[in-house]
């Protein structure tokens, strides 16, 4: 299974530490968040990672290189401009085939990983749920017997790791669109399943949040 890693976001609620440097770069616990990712795909045996980039994406692929140096072979997407996620997802369809593939939000910060046999059948996504964090306690999907659904009264936050089939963007153009929508019809499909993990998950979308991340994995 190949993965793809979303890096191409302006990173506008990480400013100011993000007016010089790309949000995927910035250092957590000595190392750069996105290497983190890198890191756990390769302990899982993933060895082709996507990644779309944007903004200071000079800075990224200087950074990062071709993957060599994380046991990785690292595959490039450039936008010339931001494209949101779907749109970026479609476009680096060709460097990710066919097949079903590993989809990761590039400003989260977890040890969850969903095992590839989690996508069966003819469903088009498998996402992983967390607990609602205090900054959206609202939540946002139920689950119930394995299966992802809008209904729940009970609901947890999607943590921006998922397996995705390509099927799931057919018929979308080359341009920016956001993912969520698709989602959502896939789910009310009954073509979406899900799992709840109850470990360590971060958003690591503003200053605070990082240094909350910082101070928990050094202490």
């Amino acid at each position: 299974m190949k993965a793809m890693i979303l890096a191409a976001g302006l990173g506008k609620r990480m400013r100011p530490l993000t007016d010089h440097c790309p949000k995927p770069l910035l250092p957590v616990a000595g190392k750069p968040l996105i290497v983190h990712h890198l890191e756990r795909l390769r302990e899982v045996g993933i060895h082709d990672v996507v990644i779309n980039v944007s903004y200071r994406a000079e800075q990224i692929i200087a950074a990062l290189d071709n993957g060599d140096a994380y046991g990785l072979r690292i595959h490039w997407s450039q936008e010339t401009a931001p494209l949101e996620t779907g749109g970026g997802i479609k476009q680096a369809l060709p460097l990710l085939g066919e097949a079903p593939f590993l989809l990761i939000n590039g400003d989260v910060w977890c040890k969850a990983l969903p095992a590839p046999q989690a996508l069966k059948g003819d469903d088009l996504a498998h996402l992983v749920l967390v607990d609602n964090p205090p900054h959206h306690p609202s939540g946002d999907f139920g689950l119930a017997e394995g299966r992802v659904n809008q209904t729940s009264a009970e609901r947890l936050t999607f943590a921006g790791i998922s397996i995705i089939h390509p099927a799931l963007l057919a018929g979308q153009p080359q341009s920016a669109f956001a993912l969520a929508p698709l989602l959502r019809a896939a789910i009310d499909n009954r073509q979406v399943s899900g799992e709840r993990y109850p470990g360590a998950w971060v958003d690591v979308g503003t200053p605070e949040r990082l240094a909350a991340l910082e101070s928990q994995l050094n202490g």
